[in-house]
């Protein structure tokens, strides 16, 4: 049943996503008539004195629903709390709220984790020269050995993060062709040396390698932080990355699909991530939780059809427009293609990770 935590996980976005659709709306007095979690038949139903609560069979995402869309509605069509009645800046803060939920929930995962598992950390600092990969690499030839632990290169100290294997990686990428000055500690069987290697990475800038296999200088754990400061700053650092990390991923999408479109995962691969982090390191789900909904933000925010990103592109329309929309049919129209093609996307991304995920699963029981 490790399946079960990654699918309270997906739930638990998309219930809080149109949670911020929702709870922007009822906030600046806008009716809402709808909210459900899901697409398809009815499972279960609520009426509230103002709303309908719903869940239906195809978890692939939810929705507000709103009066203006409603033909049986009994509010007059020149209500001024009815959403098309309303500002443009109003119905816009309803559109991103959604979006803003699952940035907040991404920050509020982190924030939980750094505070009670704690964040990565290795009880010793420096990146390890494991092995170097053939006596002529770049290493071989600077004077690195295995065993050596790189303590800073260009002045920039490796201390006991678990980024520090990434971190010394991207300079040693960005140093293609120039040198880059490393501080070693070579440990001997009395005392360790402390030297100074010049090494030039093979390649152009941003490709640079040295040809060496790292390490961890010591045994990774988690360390739970208590002070208000170091949580806020461990915090800002943990959603900082993952969010710049999603954005780059969804600019390599864009300029190169050929090369990452299989990359792109389905509902069925994130609950067999979700799944295999459950049964090897439950604290990782914090994580998972703040990459996914991360990834579920920026997804929204695309200016596409169906999407939160696509209304906010009708609004700014409208607003170039002078307050003038474009015609309703015509928006109807676009978001209803919009969402046969999601679903259509999503069917596909779905069929294709369950059979991933059974070819994995066949061969591995040959």
């Amino acid at each position: 049943m490790s399946f079960l935590p990654s699918i309270a996980i997906l739930a638990l976005l998309i219930i809080v996503h149109e949670l911020g659709h929702f709870a922007a709306a009822r906030w600046q007095g806008i009716h809402v008539n709808r909210f459900s979690i899901g697409f398809g038949p009815v499972l279960w139903r609520y009426q509230g004195s103002q709303t309908e609560y719903a869940l239906r069979l195809f978890p692939l995402g939810g929705y507000v629903g709103f009066p203006d869309d409603d033909p049986d509605s009994s509010i007059p069509a020149d209500d001024p709390n009815l959403m098309g009645n309303r500002p443009i800046r109003d119905r816009a803060i309803v559109v991103s709220a959604g979006v803003i939920a699952n940035l907040l929930l991404a920050y509020g995962a982190l924030l939980i984790m750094v505070v009670t598992v704690g964040v990565g950390t290795v009880d010793q600092p420096g990146v390890k020269i494991l092995s170097l990969i053939s006596p002529d690499a770049p290493a071989a030839r600077a004077g690195l050995q295995a065993g050596d632990v790189v303590r800073s290169a260009n002045g920039e100290v490796f201390t006991r993060d678990l980024e520090v294997l990434d971190r010394f990686q991207r300079l040693v990428a960005s140093h293609g062709g120039a040198p880059l000055v490393l501080e070693v500690e070579r440990p001997a069987a009395a005392t360790s040396q402390i030297l100074t290697l010049t090494v030039i990475p093979e390649g152009e800038a941003g490709k640079g390698k040295i040809g060496v296999r790292l390490d961890y200088n010591g045994r990774p754990y988690r360390q739970p932080l208590r002070q208000p400061i170091a949580v806020l700053e461990q915090t800002n650092r943990a959603f900082q990355r993952l969010l710049l990390t999603t954005l780059q991923g969804f600019r390599q999408l864009v300029t190169n699909f050929a090369a990452t479109a299989q990359q792109v995962a389905g509902p069925v691969a994130i609950v067999a991530m979700g799944s295999e982090l459950a049964r090897s390191d439950a604290a990782s789900l914090f994580d998972f939780t703040a990459i996914i909904s991360i990834n579920l933000a920026i997804l929204n925010i695309l200016p596409l059809p169906a999407l939160d990103g696509g209304q906010l592109l009708f609004l700014a329309i409208e607003a170039l427009r002078g307050g003038k929309p474009l015609p309703s049919a015509w928006q109807e129209q676009v978001m209803q293609s919009g969402l046969v093609l999601l679903l259509g996307l999503g069917v596909v991304l779905i069929c294709r990770d369950s059979f991933n995920l059974w070819q994995t699963n066949f061969h591995s029981i040959q």
